[in-house]
C-alpha cells in the first residue's frame, strides 16, 4: 500500500460536513445534459461508480440561470425538471456514502449568444470586451452590465444555492469564479475596465465576486459556501499583468466570510492544454493568507506522488484536500486504488465532451481488487454497487 500514512487519508470537515478522506473529485464539464439543460440518467451512474464512503464530488459547471448562457448540454437548476434530476443523482451519491456540493456556474462574455436569444436574454460582462478567441473566429460583443443587471445576476447565484441545497439535495455550492466566467471577468482588467463602483481597483473589481458569495452565504449558510478560482489561468482571455495583489486582496476578504473550503488551480498550463508539471510557489501565497481558515482544495495535474508532497510537505501545516479531474474521469474507484498503490486508468481526452453518449463516461474499469472488496460490501462501509456489466472488466 502506498502512503497509508499519509495525511491524504485522515478525516476532514468542511464545512457542516465530515469527509474520511482528502481525496476530492472536481468539477468536469462532461455535457451530458439534454437540450433543457437536465442531466440525464447516465449522470447519476457516473456520479455513483466515482462515490466513496467520505468522499467529496464537486458537479459539473451548473448554469444558474437561463442567462447564465453555458453551452449546449450544460445542466442547469433554475426549474422543477432539472432541479428534479439532479435530486436523483445527488441521493445515488448519498447512498453510497459520499458528499455532494454544485459548482453554480455563469459564462459571461464566453457565453453561447444564440442559446441566450432563445431564452430572451443578451450576452453581458463586466465591460463591452469581446472574448479573444485564439482561432480568431467572430464572437459578439458583451453589453456591459447596467447597476441593474448585476443585483439581478447576485440575486439568480442565491436562488441558484437554494435550489441545489434546499430541493436537490446537494451538500452546499461552489462559485465558479475562475476561467474567465463572470466573475473573473470583474476581477481581472483584462476584461473589467469600469471606472464605477465595480471596476477601476482592485477592491472594486472584487467587489462583484465578494457580493455573490455574500448573497450566497445568507441564503444557504456560509458553512456550505465555496469559492472557485484559477488565480493563474489564461484560459478565456485572462492572465492580467500582475495578477497577485488581486487575488491576494480577494482571498483575504473571504476568509472573513466562514466558507466552507477554497479552491485553487495550480499553474500548470492554459485550459484545455493544461500538464502535469509542477510549480508550487505561486498559491503558496494564497494558501498562507487563508490562514487555515477553512481547507483549501487544490486541482491541477496532481499524480499520486504530488500529491502526498503537496499534502505532507509543501502544505503540512494546512488542511488541504487534493482534487484529481482527468484521472477521476477514467478511474470510477480512484481513491480505493490511491490508498491501496494501484495505478490509475488511462483516460482518453477525446471523449471528455461527448454528448449524449456513453463512451468515455461509463465504460471505464474498476479495478479487480475494488470489484472483489465491492462483492462483499468491505469497500470503506459502501454497499456492493455494480452499475453495468461495460464498467467492470
Amino acid at each position: 500500500m502506498a502512503g497509508i500514512t499519509s495525511k491524504l487519508w485522515r478525516p476532514l470537515k468542511i464545512g457542516h460536513v465530515q469527509l474520511g478522506h482528502r481525496v476530492a473529485m472536481p468539477a468536469l464539464s462532461r455535457h451530458r445534459a439534454d437540450n433543457e439543460s437536465r442531466v440525464q440518467d447516465i449522470v447519476k451512474e457516473y456520479f455513483a461508480q466515482r462515490s466513496s464512503s467520505g468522499g467529496l464530488l464537486i458537479s459539473d459547471a451548473t448554469q444558474i440561470s437561463p442567462g447564465a448562457g453555458g453551452a449546449a448540454h450544460a445542466p442547469g437548476i433554475w426549474n422543477d425538471e432539472q432541479i428534479a434530476a439532479w435530486k436523483n443523482v445527488t441521493d445515488a451519491v448519498h447512498a453510497r456514502g459520499a458528499k455532494m456540493f454544485c459548482q453554480l456556474w455563469h459564462t459571461g462574455r464566453t457565453g453561447d449568444a444564440e442559446r441566450l436569444r432563445f431564452h430572451g436574454r443578451k450576452l453581458m460582462s463586466s465591460s463591452a470586451v469581446p472574448l479573444d478567441l485564439t482561432d480568431h473566429s467572430a464572437q459578439p460583443v458583451p453589453e456591459e452590465m447596467t447597476e441593474r443587471d448585476i443585483w439581478n445576476t447576485v440575486s439568480e447565484y442565491a436562488v441558484a444555492a437554494h435550489n441545489a441545497v434546499f430541493k436537490a439535495g446537494f451538500d452546499g455550492v461552489e462559485i465558479h469564479g475562475g476561467n474567465g466566467y463572470l466573475p473573473d471577468q470583474f476581477l481581472q482588467d483584462t476584461c473589467n475596465n469600469r471606472t464605477d463602483g465595480w471596476g477601476g481597483s482592485i477592491p472594486k473589481r472584487a467587489r462583484f465576486h465578494l457580493e455573490v458569495t455574500k448573497a450566497v452565504a445568507n441564503e444557504v449558510g456560509a458553512n456550505r459556501t465555496a469559492v472557485r478560482l484559477t488565480p493563474h489561468g489564461v484560459f478565456h482571455s485572462m492572465g492580467m499583468a500582475d495578477a497577485v495583489p488581486q487575488f491576494a486582496y480577494l482571498v483575504g476578504e473571504l476568509r472573513h466570510l466562514g466558507l466552507a473550503y477554497l479552491s485553487l488551480v495550480e499553474p500548470r498550463g492554459t485550459g484545455l492544454n493544461a500538464t502535469d508539471k509542477r510549480r508550487w510557489a505561486p498559491n503558496g501565497v494564497l494558501v498562507e493568507i487563508w490562514q487555515n481558515t477553512s481547507p483549501v482544495i487544490l486541482a491541477g495535474g496532481f499524480t499520486q506522488d504530488s500529491a502526498q508532497e503537496a499534502v505532507d510537505t509543501v502544505y503540512k501545516d494546512y488542511d488541504v484536500v487534493i482534487a484529481f479531474g482527468r484521472h477521476f474521469i477514467s478511474t470510477p474507484d480512484l481513491a480505493f486504488r490511491f490508498r491501496n498503490g494501484l495505478e490509475f486508468n488511462p483516460y482518453d481526452r477525446t471523449t471528455f465532451y461527448k454528448p449524449p453518449t456513453e463512451k468515455g463516461y461509463l465504460d471505464y474499469n474498476y479495478s479487480v481488487a475494488y470489484r472483489a472488496e465491492m462483492s462483499k460490501g468491505n469497500v470503506e462501509g459502501v454497499k456492493p454497487f455494480l452499475p453495468n456489466a461495460s464498467s467492470v472488466a
